[in-house]
């Protein structure tokens, strides 16, 4: 059963955080466009950026869109044109050692001014009006492998974000910045070093090249006041024999006192990862009824191929439940940690296992419908080979000491499933031609938006999962859409490639 939790206040029609609301449900409660008006949606202004790789979700405010693109490209457009007000740029440095381009998911706001991270690995705050650089910190020296690619989230007077380079041997953290000064106020280290807790799971001082990047948004319970961040995976990827133990807090989600950064709780999904299988998918919270009782819940369609709904004041597991094909652990005890059959890490010759490195789920944004009390979520439906090899550690190098590949004539698909938190039951499934690329979005107008690689946007009835609309957009579409209103005009925007689209009713 669903305890119904209403939305946290925000002016309607807006857009101001990654996840629509610091709980992260990524809803609009937005119900112009609906399961009947639908099929009269069109494009109502496309914006083309000349550039490509976009994952970007928008904001939308006092009558602009903010677009933090790819390359430290910044834009703020007119949201009834889509008509560029100004456009920011700094060139990212001649050398950078990435894992996956230099892609950002987003802006976070607070008062007069936009706050991104740059790919080089700092935190910028723009000036709103302007897009000038009011300030700039330094998360990390981009000279050892690190990099930023996540959309920041603002917590009280904080901006709080994360970084990417754990394929790097980086050592990861979750940083807080005063949001008009750029001032470090803490930082939690997601790989304890010597003498800190947790810092006895890792062998050695294999702990300086732990990986752990957090490079998906977290999300805020001002009730707890706790902040609420996933863990990618250990390094080196997946050579576990030189990283002995849990490896923690990689591969968790961790609750963190917002004013201090420190840790109250964490949950390890996958102890002692050797398949790449982060936990940095978006953390949402959800007030639930659960076997007759009301559960403060977090929940997270996992990497691993594990569906989980938390207690969020303590990480105890209440539910979990495999939503696709699993075949290195049996289920998850009731210890928490996953039940494992014999045989499943990487070998030199190459081990077949489900599901493959890319999950599951893995980073793109899911939704939550309070409406339905249903769950959202895109899944790669594939398996791989995965391999293990030695590698030196060379600072600043890419360091995996792995390698996977799919079975010949082999072809993953992909699905959107709606789950029922309080179970974990799927209640309905999407079937894709190929894997995910874009993430999902619910709307009261009981709808859920999503797109993929072939560059379909298209519109799902959220009870059932039929198809309502598509649209080609031509370009695959990497980025969430969203949905906003303007003069009592509701709209959905997503980008495409590098064209920023946005759609209402004809």
């Amino acid at each position: 059963m669903l305890l119904v939790t209403s939305l946290p206040a925000q002016e309607k029609g807006e857009w101001r955080t990654y996840g629509q609301n610091t709980l992260g449900w990524r809803y609009s409660d937005l119900t112009q466009i609906d399961t009947k008006s639908v099929a009269r949606l069109a494009p109502a202004w496309v914006f083309q950026t000349g550039m490509n790789g976009f994952e970007t979700t928008p904001l939308v405010f006092d009558g602009l869109m903010y677009i933090a693109g790819s390359s430290n490209n910044s834009w703020a457009l007119d949201t009834l044109t889509g008509r560029a007000v100004w456009h920011s740029r700094k060139t990212p440095p001649g050398r950078l050692n990435l894992c996956c381009g230099e892609v950002n998911r987003g802006f976070a706001t607070r008062g007069d001014k936009l706050y991104r991270v740059n790919i080089e690995g700092t935190l910028v705050a723009l000036d709103v009006k302007s897009g000038v650089t009011r300030w700039e910190a330094t998360l990390a020296d981009h000279l050892k492998g690190y990099s930023a690619t996540a959309a920041p989230i603002v917590v009280k007077n904080m901006v709080v974000t994360g970084m990417a380079g754990a394929e790097f041997g980086t050592r990861g953290f979750i940083d807080a910045y005063d949001s008009e000064t750029g001032q470090l106020k803490w930082r939690f280290n997601t790989v304890p070093g010597e003498g800190e807790r947790g810092s006895d799971s890792w062998g050695g001082d294999s702990w300086k090249r732990g990986g752990g990047s957090t490079w998906i948004t977290g999300t805020y319970d001002p009730e707890l006041n706790l902040i609420y961040w996933g863990i990618g995976n250990p390094g080196p990827d997946m050579d576990g024999d030189v990283r002995r133990g849990d490896n923690l807090y990689t591969c968790s989600v961790v609750a963190l006192d917002a004013d201090t950064g420190k840790l109250k709780w964490y949950y390890q999904f996958t102890p002692h990862d050797v398949h790449d299988w982060d936990a940095i998918s978006d953390p949402v919270l959800v007030d639930l009824t659960i076997k007759g009782r009301k559960v403060k819940a977090l929940i997270q369609a996992n990497r691993n191929g594990f569906f989980y709904t938390l207690d969020r004041t303590n990480g105890k597991v209440l539910v979990t439940k495999a939503y696709t094909k699993v075949t290195w652990a049996k289920g998850i005890g009731e210890d928490g940690r996953p039940i494992l059959i014999p045989g499943q890490d990487p070998t030199e010759d190459g081990n077949f296992v489900c599901p493959g490195l890319g999950g599951g789920h893995n980073w793109q944004a899911t939704a939550y419908s309070p409406q339905t009390g249903l769950y959202y979520f895109p899944s790669s439906e594939s398996c791989q080979l995965f391999y293990k090899a030695s590698q030196e550690f060379i600072e600043g190098k890419w360091y995996q000491a792995s390698n996977v590949e799919e079975r010949p004539n082999q072809h993953g698909t992909g699905v959107i499933l709606a789950v029922d938190p309080t179970t974990g039951e799927s209640k309905w499934r999407f079937d894709m031609v190929s894997g995910p690329s874009a993430g999902v979005l619910a709307t009261a107008g009981g709808l859920v938006f999503s797109g993929d690689v072939q560059g379909y946007l298209f519109a799902l009835d959220a009870r059932t999962g039929k198809v309502l609309w598509k649209f080609q957009t031509g370009s695959t579409i990497s980025a969430h859409p969203i949905s906003y209103a303007v003069d009592g005009k509701q709209f959905v925007a997503v980008v495409s490639g590098g064209a920023v689209m946005s759609f209402a009713l004809k």
